[in-house]
């Protein structure tokens, strides 16, 4: 496994943990702090595993400079008459990534049906308003349940559509495997 396929992992179980902290916390404050943290380190996690998965995509030969763009998040600019890629940064947006690794790298488009679709569009939501705060966000354990389990249920279906097997966290669900 390479490092960052490990680190995306251990992102995911840490938050996965935070969770379970949330659940355990008596005070509100604590509550807070560590539904706070679970959904941002599930929403790090998510983006580490689209980014591993990303980099490796972008090996394959005869992609464009384009597709290479939306996988590495690089700029591509007309240089003598052809799209070369820089190295200057252009961010997609997750969902976008996401939806372009289905079509482009496996037998069929993502389902966007599939529950754990519209629940992942919510939680980007939230994900979203606590990132980037314009009012106070009050999270709910479920929310952040209901988010984790659809990141995990994303990983899985990329994971089985590109690789053919399945994520190796979706077994556990939202249980952690850390005692922090």
């Amino acid at each position: 496994m390479d490092s960052i396929d490990t680190f995306a992992s251990l992102l995911l179980e840490e938050a996965k943990r935070f969770l379970e902290l949330a659940g355990e916390a008596s005070e509100e404050e604590g509550v807070n702090a560590n539904l706070h943290a679970s959904i941002v380190l599930a929403f790090c996690a998510l983006e580490a595993h689209v980014n591993a998965v990303s980099d490796e995509m972008a090996l394959q030969k005869g992609l464009t400079a384009h597709e290479k763009s939306i996988l590495l998040e690089r700029e591509v600019r007309l240089d003598n008459g052809q799209y070369k890629l820089k190295n200057d940064l252009k961010m997609h947006r997750l969902e976008d990534r996401i939806l372009f690794l289905f079509a482009r790298f496996t037998k069929s488009t993502l389902d966007k049906d599939a529950p754990w679709w519209a629940k992942l569009k919510v939680s980007l939501k939230v994900r979203n308003q606590i990132s980037h705060p314009k009012d106070v966000t009050t999270l709910t354990k479920k929310d952040v349940e209901t988010s984790i389990q659809s990141i995990v249920d994303c990983l899985d279906a990329l994971y089985q559509a590109i690789y053919g097997r399945r994520l190796p966290a979706a077994a556990r669900g939202l249980q952690s495997k850390m005692t922090f």
